[in-house]
């Protein structure tokens, strides 16, 4: 088992390889890897390409996630 960096909003993350975008994000942050999970979050790549949760990454990958909110009363009204 070889080890891989890849960066996560801009942070580095050390993973073992073979990896996913869900298992990079989770090493990050535990909390926004169940919300990526969930679908309560959403991954990009450096490109703006959304990614899914099962997707594999590689050394050197960039995956930039995006939190999900609710729209609340005052956004229905803007």
């Amino acid at each position: 088992m070889t080890g891989i960096r890849v960066f996560v909003n801009e942070k580095p993350v050390d993973l073992a390889s073979p990896a996913t975008v869900a298992d990079a994000v989770t090493a990050f942050d535990r909390e926004l890897g169940a919300r990526l999970t969930l679908g309560a979050a959403s991954a990009t790549d450096a490109r703006g390409i959304d990614m899914l949760p099962g997707e594999p990454v590689g050394a050197g990958s960039i995956i930039r996630v995006i939190s999900a909110r609710r729209r609340d009363e005052s956004d229905a009204h803007a």
